[in-house]
């Protein structure tokens, strides 16, 4: 189980690491801005989609779907902001 958590934790880390590259290129579209804001104000919010006082699950949909929220902006990102190291083909 810790192998487990250790693997989630390194994915989500990298995850963050590749949202704020997106967020401080020059090119990052508006939608992704906003939408970190809203992922961000969702971790923070005392309004949660379960309330955190339910002792196991209030807390399991901030682990759950905080990373799902990241993984989906970053799959929406045009391929040069998404891998800013990734030349495009024609470069290559």
């Amino acid at each position: 189980m810790f192998k487990r958590l250790t693997m989630l934790w390194v994915l989500v880390r990298g995850d963050a690491r590749r949202l704020w590259k997106a967020l401080r290129h020059p090119d990052a579209p508006g939608w992704l801005k906003w939408g970190t804001a809203l992922v961000a104000l969702y971790l923070v919010s005392p309004i949660d989609l379960i309330p955190d006082v339910i002792p196991f699950f209030g807390v399991m949909d901030d682990l759950v779907l905080v990373p799902l929220a990241i993984r989906w902006l970053l799959n929406r990102l045009p391929p040069g902001i998404a891998d800013p190291e990734e030349k495009p083909a024609a470069q290559r």
